[in-house]
């Protein structure tokens, strides 16, 4: 199994990775009526903060983790469906799906913590609290 993770999400990975830093150094390069807005006279976006950057990242972050949990949930299905009534392989895709559903469980914990760690420091930051 751990051969068959290797070669099916290693490039999936590096391909996430290199799509998020090389694209939109080649986006900023080129014109793609960023300002039009402006042109309209509407109001411009503003300059985006450095933390809400990181927000941002981690939000990504951790919806690409929850993507991979349901994936791997998935996975110790498919292993079910094809087990042919072993049970080596039902026990096994069992324990999959346990591990599936125990790291959706985390991670959706992590995401309710950050999520609770941002608002009390956006409120904090304004003086709301």
């Amino acid at each position: 199994m751990p051969n068959i993770l290797k070669k099916l999400f290693m490039p999936l990975i590096l391909a996430v990775l290199v799509f998020n830093f090389l694209v939109p150094v080649q986006v900023g390069a080129l014109d793609l009526g960023m300002d039009y807005a402006e042109n309209l006279d509407l109001p411009a976006a503003e300059d985006s903060d450095v933390r809400d950057m990181a927000v941002t990242v981690v939000r990504y972050l951790i919806t690409f983790l929850g993507i991979i949990a349901v994936v791997i949930i998935l996975y110790g299905g498919f292993v079910w469906m094809t087990a042919a009534g072993n049970d080596d392989r039902v026990s096994k895709a069992k324990s999959i799906i346990v591990a599936g559903i125990i790291g959706l469980i985390v991670i959706m914990a992590a995401f309710a913590i950050v999520n609770f760690v941002i608002n009390m420091t956006n409120d904090a930051l304004d003086g709301d609290l």
